[in-house]
């Protein structure tokens, strides 16, 4: 039964976040006229994608499935993959983060290092140009982590 939690929690989340796309998306929010659009701005009707996150709980192969970042960091999760669960597009935050890391991680890597907590990128020191692009990227795309501040650091350091 163990075992199969984590698959009910994720299906859950993904059924969850459907019906609310659904719900949204089925509600008519009113136009906002041509002349207040920003320049250049297209409205795409897409939304921002969105990830649950699976968490190694310590030794051995347990997992426990998180919806927020918060939670993972709350219980310390230092080991995390990142899942896709609604969106079709990224955020500008997400994009920025993209560029930032310049080739060296994905969006679903950056998620899933988002929701790791004193472990990884976050404790380490950055030490090739590699590592600094990856950091350039999990500061733009994790702004409220609890360790931001240390990778920010690591970062200054190695950049002189």
């Amino acid at each position: 039964m163990r075992s199969i939690r984590p698959v009910l929690t994720l299906a859950l989340v993904v059924t969850a976040g459907v019906l609310l796309s659904a719900c949204t998306s089925a509600e008519a929010e009113p136009e906002e006229p041509s002349s207040t659009r920003a320049a250049g701005a297209a409205v795409t009707g897409t939304a921002p994608v969105m990830f649950a996150f699976r968490c190694r709980t310590g030794t051995g192969d347990a997992t426990e499935t998180y919806t927020t970042y918060s939670a993972a960091w709350e219980d310390r999760r230092a080991s995390c993959t990142a899942t896709r669960t609604t969106g079709s597009a990224m955020s500008d935050q997400q994009a920025d983060a993209v560029r930032a890391a310049d080739g060296t991680a994905t969006l679903d890597e950056l998620a899933a290092w988002c929701a790791v907590r004193g472990a990884g990128p976050w404790v380490e020191r950055v030490r090739t140009a590699d590592a600094a692009k990856r950091a350039a990227g999990l500061l733009a795309y994790c702004p409220g982590h609890p360790e931001r501040d240390r990778l920010q650091e690591a970062l200054a350091t190695y950049r002189g």
